[in-house]
């Protein structure tokens, strides 16, 4: 059974998305200019909410693109986001397969991975790799977010967002501990403000793998080059694997 990890916090993703997508554009479309879609569509694995989606659509205005997104409440927005733009509409088929099951066609042009690397096994990884580049071009690149925080350490408790909508108040709250060799079990909350009560939380957890981009490319067989390094919390940091 594959985990779904955004159920407890889908609802607030956006607020997360629309700060993450400022950052990360600029590197993602560097990374994409060089991609030829007449090969095949491109493939985002885990779409989220669809904002990654869109500068993948906006950097390459000719490509179709295949945006899969296993958990429910985010493919709702995902599909929302693609079914209210006549653009995307006529370009990306959103897909419900996790990346362990996901149907691929015969030739792809490029692969965007954010957020979801961490997530996997090494078996799975490795699966994954051989599955996508094996389908891509010479040159064609598998872009990944890696989103580490390095060497496996305690990270406090830290505020990541606050927002205001409406009469209410949001705060993204994060902290995370090793768990066993690179594994970090990261505790994420959203506490909800009215008045400066605290009206509603949530709290959960998930277990990622801290994964430096020379250890992917050696799993994949690929050359790599990073793109943009991780610096203030939230930043990116984006590499590129390379067939």
């Amino acid at each position: 059974m594959v985990a779904d990890y955004y159920t407890t916090s889908a609802e607030f993703y956006e607020m997360v998305a629309m700060r993450h997508v400022r950052t990360s554009a600029g590197p993602l479309k560097t990374a994409l200019s060089g991609v030829r879609p007449a090969h095949g569509p491109v493939v985002e694995v885990g779409a989220g909410t669809g904002r990654i989606t869109a500068v993948i659509a906006e950097a390459l205005p000719t490509a179709s693109i295949i945006a899969t997104e296993p958990s429910t409440p985010m493919r709702a927005m995902l599909t929302s986001r693609v079914f209210g733009d006549a653009d995307l509409r006529s370009r990306v088929t959103v897909l419900a397969d996790p990346v362990q099951l996901l149907r691929l066609p015969d030739s792809i042009s490029a692969v965007v991975i954010f957020g979801v690397v961490g997530h996997l096994t090494e078996t799975e990884r490795r699966l994954m790799w051989r599955r996508l580049s094996e389908r891509l071009p010479t040159g064609a690149p598998i872009i990944v977010e890696l989103m580490g925080t390095g060497t496996p350490r305690v990270v406090p408790p830290f505020r990541m967002l606050r927002e205001t909508m409406g009469e209410q108040t949001y705060e993204w709250w994060t902290e995370a501990e090793p768990l066993r060799d690179d594994v970090m079990r990261w505790r994420t909350s959203w506490k909800i403000f009215r008045d400066g009560d605290l009206v509603r939380s949530t709290h959960d957890e998930y277990d990622w793998e801290n994964l430096s981009l020379d250890r992917l490319a050696a799993e994949a067989g690929m050359n790599s080059r990073l793109i943009s390094a991780a610096g203030v919390p939230g930043s990116p940091e984006i590499g590129m694997l390379i067939r």
